[in-house]
């Protein structure tokens, strides 16, 4: 039963002319006071979602953004800060991409987030998909293969860091520690210091394509997935539900149809779906032009993408419209009501999942935002919160 309700923010900042037929991505620049503006947009939505009750907060990690699209290039350290300016609300690193960090500096930094903030940050790791983020910082990402097999060691070595009193680690990418001299003895071991207070360490991840590995991987680790959001197509995607219930069950682990999952989604909650879908076009649109140029929707074609590009062309151009993403489950949109019925609708059909994202597409400018979660705490979370048995705690692979 859904429980929990959570919104992941990228790090947009208010920016205008948005759509198909307004500015280019690749047009857009900002100032330095414009840019750091998603840090307070950031604070306010925290704030805002502390007081009407949502479970988790999640930001991007994004690094050189000018376009203003996603401006947090650190989210533990953003985190932190949240925890000092709220009460109760969880902050979710959605996510660490790990390529960029040494995996010793980020299990460190977790470690002292979690302790500082009494365990309200909530740890997430990803591969990245921005070769001028992941390539700027010496990994690789055009080769999707190498930046697999780099996330994958990397992640090895965080969970060791975290699980063990000491631990050493030789690997394609790593050797840890060196073995040299020290103090008088040669180093064979190392011990993070410190070690997060709460063990084991919830951990999340994006399921983009959810290939067996992939699963197989988050499985072994207790990595909980997050299916949907900005930049997955088709909402819940029945199919990857399959095989994440599959890849557990080959490790001894039986889970329910959507548990230790969270479904994604973009929304606009309004007086009814035409209404709504009138609204928010144009953000979807912004959203669709961004990603779109990044291939995260496998649907576009190489015309597409450069239409895209053309203010003149794109808007009567057959392109990617919201009614498509609506009526495929993947933006959520609508009055209470028929957000109410599409949810009901989801904890049928998955009586595993407790958990559901609801974000702001890219170009939602701050009081927009403000009036959507508050509409939607407001109307939609207490249908979900009458009379309801204790959640029981999801199974942790081992």
């Amino acid at each position: 039963m859904i429980t929990k309700f959570d919104s992941l923010f990228a790090g947009h900042t208010d920016i205008e002319n948005i759509g198909y037929g307004g500015t280019p991505i690749n047009e857009r620049r900002y100032d330095n006071a414009h840019l750091s503006t998603a840090l307070s947009k950031a604070q306010a939505i925290a704030q805002c979602m502390d007081d009407l009750g949502y479970t988790t907060f999640w930001m991007a990690e994004h690094h050189f953004q000018r376009e203003g699209t996603e401006c947090i290039p650190n989210v533990l350290m953003m985190a932190l800060h949240l925890a000092h300016v709220t009460k109760s609300l969880k902050l979710g690193c959605g996510f660490n991409i790990a390529p960029m960090w040494h995996p010793l500096r980020l299990a460190e930094d977790y470690a002292m987030a979690d302790i500082l903030s009494n365990g309200r940050v909530v740890f997430g790791v990803g591969r990245g998909y921005h070769t001028r983020e992941v390539e700027t910082f010496g990994a690789p990402l055009i080769d999707q293969a190498a930046n697999r097999e780099l996330f994958e060691e990397q992640v090895d070595i965080i969970f060791k860091a975290f699980n063990s009193e000491s631990f050493s680690h030789k690997g394609k990418h790593y050797t840890l520690p060196p073995e040299v001299p020290y103090r008088g003895y040669t180093l064979k071991d190392l011990t993070l210091v410190p070690r997060p207070a709460r063990l084991p360490v919830e951990c999340w991840q994006p399921i983009q394509g959810g290939s067996e590995r992939a699963l197989a991987f988050m499985a072994k680790h207790g990595i909980q997935g997050m299916v949907g959001g900005g930049s997955a197509e088709g909402g819940a995607m029945h199919n990857v539900v399959l095989k994440w219930q599959a890849e557990h069950a080959k490790i001894g682990k039986h889970l329910e149809l959507g548990e230790r999952l969270c479904f994604g989604f973009h929304f606009y909650i309004g007086e009814n779906k035409e209404q709504c879908i009138r609204d928010a076009a144009k953000y979807y649109e912004e959203n669709m032009k961004m990603f779109g140029e990044l291939r995260l929707n496998r649907a576009l074609t190489d015309e597409q993408i450069d239409i895209m590009r053309d203010p003149l062309r794109a808007p009567a151009a057959k392109l990617p419209r919201i009614e498509d993403a609506v009526a495929s489950g993947g933006f959520l949109t609508g009055s209470a009501d028929e957000i109410v019925e599409h949810l009901k609708k989801l904890e049928k059909a998955y009586p595993g999942l407790d958990r559901i994202s609801i974000s702001p597409s890219l170009g939602v400018p701050q009081a927009v935002i403000l009036e959507q979660l508050e509409h939607f705490a407001r109307d939609v979370m207490p249908a979900f919160r009458e009379s309801r048995p204790e959640a029981r705690k999801p199974a942790m692979a081992k």
